[in-house]
């Protein structure tokens, strides 16, 4: 599958609609957690039985039938990934103590984080729509979301790539939630198999931390240190987050900027490691004793 990302531009109204989504797609994922947990040893709970229940959540509560069905699906699927991954990291003889499903309030204490056993989400950050729920615009520059939600139509910026590919090779779309807006991904059915035939030639690869990578024939790549350079700008801001008050309005801002200081590290990283990927596919010799990128 092929990731494409696009931002949308969004107002208030839109905001407030699209985190309606995210936060009813939260609700669904924790009921069918809750549900998981409060089954007893004979109920047979697997993927099937996560779906269904979420449909009666469909006709239980209005704003949960608001949201895409499909959509109310997929939330349900990211609960009994959750669930899945537990049970084979417990038959793996993973390290860790064996959690046990608890079954009072207390579900927090304990052996509850032990080989990676399912937790609430507190701060969801996507929906995801599968097949329906959506439309997408001739142009393929716009976006309409058809459920009752209310978020509509949806502007998206960036890149042309979608273009190449046909609607029905787009098999999910999800919403996301970042430190400097909201985010459109579509995940498309995509033959990414390049076959290369073999030179012959060998290259030995070392991976360190005064370089990135350093190979045989003397070329190496720089670690840019990303993280490194901005430490001081991170720390500085993240100390003004804990002299305001929890809950005030200028504590809220300081985690935006906190949030978005992180984020563009993490870009930085990823945009690094892609760069040095097209220079290794391309052939293309490292600059000596300098980063590729800046």
């Amino acid at each position: 599958m092929l990731v494409l990302e696009y931002k949308v531009k969004t107002n208030k109204i839109k905001r407030q609609t699209i985190e309606e989504a995210i936060r009813t797609a939260q609700f669904v994922r924790n009921k069918c957690l809750r549900y998981w947990m409060d089954s007893s040893k004979d109920d047979k709970i697997n993927r099937f039985a996560l779906s269904k229940y979420s449909t009666e959540l469909r006709n239980e509560f209005n704003f949960v039938k608001d949201l895409n069905s499909m959509a109310v699906q997929a939330s349900a699927e990211r609960a009994w990934a959750a669930i899945s991954r537990f049970y084979d990291n417990c038959k793996s003889n993973k390290p860790g103590k064996k959690a046990v499903r608890p079954r009072d309030d207390d579900s927090r204490k304990g052996m509850r984080t032990k080989r990676g056993y399912p937790r609430f989400q507190q701060d969801n950050r996507s929906v995801e729509y599968k097949s329906s729920g959506w439309k997408l615009h001739p142009s393929k520059r716009r976006i309409t979301f058809t459920d009752k939600k209310g978020i509509g139509e949806l502007k998206l910026l960036g890149k042309w790539d979608i273009h190449t590919f046909p609607v029905k090779s787009i098999k999910r779309v999800r919403l996301v939630r970042r430190a400097d807006g909201y985010y459109c991904q579509f995940s498309v059915d995509f033959d990414n198999s390049n076959p290369l035939e073999p030179t012959g030639n060998q290259v030995g690869l070392d991976v360190g931390l005064e370089y990135f990578y350093s190979d045989s024939n003397g070329n190496h790549v720089e670690n840019p240190r990303f993280l490194r350079k901005a430490e001081f700008d991170i720390k500085r801001v993240q100390r003004r987050i804990y002299k305001h008050k929890k809950g005030s309005n200028r504590r809220r801002k300081s985690r935006k900027v906190y949030a978005r200081k992180c984020l563009r590290v993490s870009r930085q990283r990823t945009e690094f490691v892609s760069a040095i990927r097209c220079l290794v596919n391309h052939g293309i010799k490292p600059i000596h004793n300098q980063a590729s990128v800046t």
